[in-house]
């Protein structure tokens, strides 16, 4: 009992003592361990194991981790990981709001009539070998239309057939045969020449219009019959489909333009303005579409919902096509041999080029080649033409479309009597027969009844511009 008493005093006697040396050592491991820092000779004396043991201490008092020091850290990178995100996230976010606001801007100025993508100039000529004839009909073809996917085309021609085309294999995929005259009645689809054709923006119908003044319906997928519209007087000349809508505009020899709502089965309306036979119809997202009228030498455009018409004047003959480049500006062709551009805010031609596709003929008695087709690619400054001089002439378009220069020619023989650009403007592809398609003037016995898919190939990119750029 008394010894426990004796020591447990000597124990509160150095009690002073032993805390004074803690606080050093404690001193001592707040100080930084200048050893560490120091090079370390291979022929140093080697460390006992009580200066180890001291040495391991000292680190372990030195580099341990608390758990609220822990979890100090790993709050740290937890923030420093959160912001860089909250960055990223920052930077995509402008990334796509620029490129959403650049797509407005182009459906704006789209809208607007006044897009105009400058590609012309980077288009180069074909290979030859690169041109894909696809044949099929027996007589020369009148007209057709690409789907918006540009997986397929339809073509219809002067044997009244229909038939629709895969673009990648070129193979065809339906036949919808035309029927002889007089069995009307009893056959599903034309038996006279078919002149015209549209397609819906969705791909879901297909409109074709006859020389019998009828129009029919088909649903694209399946070639499936639908319905027949009758009420022009004449032979149905010109078949668009509003862009977005099922509103289907028609054109006609009797020298109506009459407006259906497809989805209904339904006749809407009949606008009455031109002077002789329409040759041309064209329409793209507003309610309004644009018509040749042969030969009383004028472009129409038909505002649908007032029941107005403007009134263009500009070819000497007759104006036997036209195309929409974008809602103010279109292409025409005519027999005098000349192609113009339009503005729908202007009376006259913003540009002419006569003897567009040169002549024919005696020395003396020469007279151009008739233009037969013009086609446009949509929002740019390419366009396109054929007659029956072996050749498809792309052309571009001048700034704000006042002008037209020759980019190159594609060789084709016979007479070119619809063209159409692929939406994305990877290929052209013309619908090519021996004969015109609203007569039989001329007979092209070394032409071949067909479809040409013409690749439209583009410049690569000039390094030495790149480097520019950049």
């Amino acid at each position: 009992m008394s010894s426990f008493f004796i020591k447990s005093k000597e124990k509160g006697k150095n009690t002073a003592v032993t805390k004074r040396k803690h606080d050093g050592d404690k001193m001592r491991a707040k100080k930084p361990n200048s050893k560490y820092d120091e090079e370390i000779s291979s022929d140093s004396e080697t460390e006992s194991p009580i200066q180890a043991k001291k040495r391991q201490s000292n680190q372990d008092v030195e580099y341990d981790e608390t758990p609220q020091e822990k979890k100090l850290r790993l709050a740290k990178l937890y923030l420093e990981q959160l912001k860089e995100d909250e960055e990223n996230k920052a930077e995509e976010e402008s990334f796509e709001t620029d490129l959403v606001a650049g797509r407005l801007q182009e459906e704006v100025l789209e809208q607007k009539g006044k897009l105009q993508r400058l590609i012309a100039k980077d288009l180069i000529p074909p290979d030859p070998s690169e041109i894909r004839l696809l044949r099929g009909h027996k007589l020369p073809i009148t007209c057709l239309v690409i789907s918006s996917d540009e997986k397929f085309i339809f073509s219809a021609a002067k044997d009244c057939s229909i038939i629709k085309w895969d673009v990648e294999s070129g193979k065809k995929l339906h036949t919808i045969p035309g029927g002889r005259k007089g069995t009307e009645d009893r056959h599903v689809g034309h038996t006279a020449h078919i002149l015209c054709m549209a397609i819906s923006s969705d791909g879901k119908y297909l409109a074709t219009g006859d020389l019998n003044k009828l129009i029919m319906i088909w649903e694209a997928e399946t070639c499936k019959h639908l319905y027949k519209f009758t009420g022009h007087k004449g032979p149905v000349s010109g078949l668009s489909f509003r862009k977005g809508s099922h509103d289907l505009y028609s054109a006609s020899h009797d020298r109506s333009v009459k407006v259906w709502n497809v989805d209904e089965n339904a006749y809407v309306e009949t606008l009455f303005g031109h002077q002789d036979a329409i040759t041309g119809l064209d329409s793209l997202s507003r309610e309004c579409c644009v018509t040749a009228g042969g030969r009383d030498r004028t472009v129409r455009v038909w505002k649908i919902a007032e029941e107005s018409q403007l009134v263009f004047h500009g070819h000497e003959g007759s104006i036997d096509c036209i195309q929409l480049i974008n809602e103010e500006h279109m292409i025409t062709g005519a027999d005098d041999g000349s192609v113009s551009l339009w503005s729908v805010n202007k009376k006259k031609p913003l540009s002419t080029v006569k003897q567009a596709h040169g002549c024919h003929g005696d020395a003396g008695l020469e007279q151009p080649h008739w233009v037969a087709s013009v086609a446009a690619l949509q929002n740019s400054d390419a366009v396109a033409s054929g007659s029956h001089n072996s050749q498809v002439q792309l052309w571009k378009c001048g700034q704000n479309y006042r002008g037209l220069q020759p980019l190159f020619s594609v060789p084709v023989s016979g007479f070119v009597n619809s063209l159409k650009f692929s939406s994305s403007g990877q290929f052209l592809v013309a619908g090519v027969g021996q004969e015109h398609r609203l007569g039989r003037w001329w007979r092209l016995k070394e032409a071949k009844n067909g479809i040409y898919i013409i690749p439209l190939k583009r410049k690569p990119p000039n390094p030495e511009e790149t480097k520019i750029t950049k």
